[in-house]
């Protein structure tokens, strides 16, 4: 029984509930390798033996998001072609974005070994496809196998063997309908649903997040991985002031992410770094308020949804960094602790994403941890201007007086506006 069900209806309701579901799963290391690891495995899979060779085709931010980043469990090894050829000796395409959690010793060493050998793995741009497009096609004697994965990380549209299509799933089906409507999100009913949702629904959804990105934002303070961002700020800084910790441990959990750490996440919107940027500064806030664990638990559910909610305007894969979407969501839950109203939560939006919002991407790296940082520190700044009731006013650049309107102006900018930008950010990064 939802408690009143006087500000939301059963239909959005259910609907949110399987948003959360659908969008905080675990995934281990930068989810666009470990996409390119999964395909890759269930190609294998299909062929039913260990290729002879392997080729990759990816969109454009695809590339970009792998390019800088360590797979994890590969021994040190960048790039689609390791992520690919791991994900063919060692995955296990069944744990999906944890589909390298089974690698071995011996798996790294032939993985090595194979991504030396010329010829092997060949990879190449998809252009005109989607965004979020992976293709991976192996072959052994005359059998071949290709897999598509589109739009979603784990979103496998298409599975050929020998030539003849054996898996087709075109996303029109009811088992779309399990992911959630995100259309139904706003922040008025996301407000309301937080402060109704039952603790069963949500709980073992947010103690998976709370303890999966509380272990990984540990594991980057504690060794010096990528440009240790988050070791920087509390050593300038120290660990007096919640605002430093809750940036650097954010930022900590960036650092060993982007480096290959093995330890999963539970992401946000596609993103591993989104879902720890929107979930490590509200914890490190209840932590220094000694806020009960309801509290916490629903002002995760709002952070995790208003992250959400401006990421669906933006893609999932865009030049517009995701941090900011995720710092201001954070932003919110952190507010939500100390018991804001909906116009506060509003208006720390506003202040948050009128101030940062248009960071670029340029792949997933180690820069990504000092992006969280800056996303988060913008967003405590614009929680603490509501709380004295400043906020940037309508005509303002792309500030309007109505909350979604702001939101959506960002999203457009950030999805069709900087799309151009993005081409030319592929481009440099492939001189």
């Amino acid at each position: 029984m939802l408690r009143g069900m006087s500000m939301i209806d059963k239909q959005i309701y259910e609907n949110y509930i399987q948003i959360l579901r659908n969008e905080l799963v675990p995934a281990m290391g930068c989810t666009e390798p470990i996409a390119i690891a999964y395909a890759a495995a269930k190609a294998r899979s299909v062929l039913g033996e260990i290729p002879e060779h392997i080729s990759v085709r990816c969109s454009g931010n695809i590339i970009k998001n792998v390019k800088g980043v360590i797979v994890p469990n590969s021994g040190g090894l960048k790039g689609m072609k390791a992520a690919a050829v791991l994900g063919v000796v060692g995955g296990d395409p069944g744990r999906k974005l944890e589909v390298l959690n089974s690698v071995k010793k011996q798996d790294i060493e032939k993985t090595k070994q194979l991504t030396e050998q010329k010829g092997y793995c060949t990879s190449e741009l998809a252009e005109n496809v989607d965004n979020l497009y992976i293709e991976i096609s192996v072959y052994y004697k005359d059998k071949s196998a290709k897999v598509t994965v589109r739009g979603k990380h784990t979103n496998i549209c298409k599975i050929e063997k020998d030539g003849c299509t054996v898996f087709s799933y075109d996303g029109k089906d009811e088992a779309e309908a399990l992911k959630g409507d995100k259309s139904l999100l706003d922040i008025r009913h996301i407000y309301d649903f937080t402060n109704e949702v039952e603790m069963k629904d949500i709980y073992d959804i947010i103690t998976l997040q709370i303890n999966y990105n509380t272990m990984i934002s540990d594991e980057g303070l504690r060794f010096p991985y990528g440009a240790q961002v988050g070791r920087t700020l509390l050593e300038e800084y120290g660990e007096q002031n919640v605002a430093v910790r809750a940036r650097a441990k954010a930022a900590a959990g960036s650092d060993a992410r982007m480096s290959g750490c093995p330890l999963p996440v539970v992401i946000n919107s596609g993103s591993g770094n989104q879902g720890i940027a929107v979930s490590i500064p509200v914890i490190e806030y209840a932590r220094e308020w000694d806020t009960a664990n309801e509290k916490l638990y629903r002002a995760l559910v709002l952070a995790n949804l208003i992250s959400i909610h401006q990421k669906r305007f933006i893609g999932d894969l865009s030049a517009y960094c995701g941090a900011t979407s995720a710092g201001c969501g954070a932003a919110c839950g952190i507010a939500y602790l100390k018991d804001a109203r909906y116009q506060e939560i509003c208006d720390t939006i506003t202040n948050s994403i009128a101030t940062i919002g248009g960071m670029i991407c340029d792949g997933a790296k180690a820069s990504c941890a000092a992006k969280i940082a800056a996303a988060v520190e913008t967003a405590i700044t614009a929680y603490k201007m509501s709380i004295q009731k400043r906020v940037f006013q309508p005509g303002e650049g792309l500030v309007e007086d109505d909350i979604e309107k702001t939101i959506r102006n960002f999203g457009i900018v950030g999805r069709e506006g900087m799309r151009e930008t993005d081409v030319d950010i592929l481009k440099l990064m492939c001189e």
